[in-house]
C-alpha cells in the first residue's frame, strides 16, 4: 500500500517538477534573447547598472531550472536527500518573496523616495557612452507614457544644464524639438504615471503572486509527502 501511494505521488512530484523546470527554461530564453537583441530593456538606475529586465529573467530563469532539476531527480530516483534540497530551497524563495513583500509594503514611502532620487541619477546617464539600454528605456517611457523627466521636465535641465529636454520628452516628435519652449512637452512627472499605471493594474499583478504562491505551496506539499513516503517504504522495506 506504502508503495503504491509512493508510485503515484512520485508521478505527480515528476510532472510538476517537469513543467517547473519548463517554465524556468522559457523565462531563461526570453532573459537570453532581451539580452542579446533588445538594449531597450535596461535598468533605469544607476545604482544598480546590471538590474536589467534581461538580466533578471536570466537569474531568475537559471534558478527555477535548477530547483525544478533537482526536484525531478529526486522524484525519480526517491532520493530522500534531493526531495529535502528541492523542498529546502522552495521554501527559502517563498519566504524571501514574503519577506520582500512585507518590506515594501511597509517601507513603501521610504522606497519611493529613495526610486526617484536613484531615478534622477540615472538621467545623468542618458545619451553617454555604454548607456544604450538607459536611453533607449527612458526614450520608449516618455513616448508611451507622455511623461517627461522623474518628477517633472525641468529634472533635465540639470542634466544638460539648459533649458532643454530629450526629443521624446515633445508632443509631436521631430529632430532638436527638446530644444523648443515647454510648451511642446509633456508635463507629467513620469515616476507619478507610470506607479499609477501600475496601480491600475494592481489586480493583474495580484492574481500573479498568488498564482506564484499557490504554486509553490502545491510544490511543497508534493516534495514533503513524497519525502515521507519514501521514507516509509524504506521503513517497510527494512
Amino acid at each position: 500500500m506504502a508503495r503504491g501511494c509512493l508510485q503515484g505521488v512520485k508521478y505527480l512530484m515528476f510532472a510538476f517538477n517537469l513543467l517547473f523546470w519548463l517554465g524556468g527554461c522559457g523565462v531563461l530564453g526570453v532573459g537570453i534573447w532581451l539580452a542579446a537583441t533588445q538594449g531597450n530593456f535596461a535598468t533605469l538606475s544607476s545604482s544598480f547598472p546590471s538590474l536589467s529586465a534581461a538580466n533578471l529573467l536570466i537569474v531568475t530563469g537559471s534558478f527555477v531550472m535548477a530547483i525544478g532539476f533537482v526536484g525531478c531527480i529526486g522524484a525519480l530516483k526517491e532520493n530522500r536527500c534531493l526531495l529535502l534540497a528541492f523542498f529546502v530551497l522552495l521554501l527559502l524563495v517563498f519566504l524571501l518573496e514574503a519577506a520582500i513583500a512585507v518590506l515594501f509594503f511597509a517601507y513603501s514611502d521610504k522606497i519611493d523616495r529613495y526610486a526617484q532620487q536613484d531615478l534622477k541619477k540615472g538621467l545623468h546617464l542618458y545619451g553617454t557612452q555604454g548607456n544604450v539600454g538607459l536611453t533607449n528605456a527612458w526614450s520608449i517611457i516618455q513616448t508611451d507614457f507622455r511623461c517627461c523627466g522623474v518628477s517633472n521636465y525641468t529634472d533635465w535641465f540639470e542634466v544638460y544644464n539648459a533649458t532643454r529636454v530629450p526629443d521624446s520628452c515633445c508632443l509631436e516628435f521631430s529632430d532638436s524639438c527638446g530644444l523648443h519652449a515647454p510648451g511642446t512637452w509633456w508635463k507629467a512627472p513620469c515616476y507619478e504615471t507610470v506607479k499609477a499605471w501600475l496601480q491600475e493594474n494592481l489586480l493583474a499583478v495580484g492574481i500573479f503572486g498568488l498564482c506564484t504562491a499557490l504554486v509553490q505551496i502545491l510544490g511543497l506539499t508534493f516534495a514533503m509527502t513524497m519525502y515521507c513516503q519514501v521514507v516509509k517504504a524504506d521503513t517497510y522495506c527494512a
